[in-house]
């Protein structure tokens, strides 16, 4: 893996003072925010970009709900988000407004993926490793519903699983069931 490593800067926010750090994987480029006090067994977030979730706050998908709790968890309890590049399910914005699209016509999110050409789910997870790695984090509470976030990580010990729950609502109803009906989420 060719990785490039930023410096690490300071960054107060409203969830709590984090340090954070960026790495570049190709094009990608990831964030890690990080307590300064960082726990021998943190509480970590893995979390895929959503643009339409994070910073427009769209009602279709729990997205935005998950990174705040997240950043709370990582300020109280010296923790971790690992903010991923990989914007609807690593299909990129333009093919993820394509799939709302066809969403809107009465399509799933994964007969969406589907009609456009691509995988159900077409995020990779290999750079957490790499990233957990470089902190010299040997053992994690992973902080995720996602069985392919917990199978994809390897090398660390992931000593509990921690569920991270957030209320639906009428646009995201339908989106929650699928990835627990048909994505085996542990939801």
């Amino acid at each position: 893996m060719n990785i490039e490593i930023s410096e690490v800067a300071n960054l107060p926010s409203k969830f709590g003072d984090f340090k954070v750090k960026a790495f570049k994987e190709g094009q990608k480029e990831h964030l890690v925010i990080y307590s300064d006090n960082l726990a021998e067994v943190p509480t970590v977030r893995v979390h895929s970009e959503c643009l339409t979730g994070d910073a427009i706050g769209s009602l279709k998908c729990d997205c935005r709900d998950q990174l705040e709790y997240a950043l709370k968890l990582a300020s109280s309890s010296d923790g971790m988000v690992i903010y991923l590049r990989q914007e609807g399910r690593n299909i990129g914005l333009l093919n993820k407004i394509n799939a709302y699209a066809l969403q809107d016509k009465g399509l799933n999110t994964i007969e969406a993926n589907h009609q456009l050409g691509f995988r159900t789910d077409e995020r990779t997870y290999e750079i957490v490793t790499y990233i957990l790695h470089h902190f010299g984090v040997k053992k994690i509470k992973l902080l995720t519903n996602n069985p392919d976030k917990i199978n994809s990580i390897s090398d660390i010990e992931i000593v509990e699983r921690v569920p991270i729950i957030m209320d639906s609502n009428k646009y995201n109803i339908d989106y929650l069931n699928v990835k627990k009906d048909e994505m085996g989420h542990l939801l």
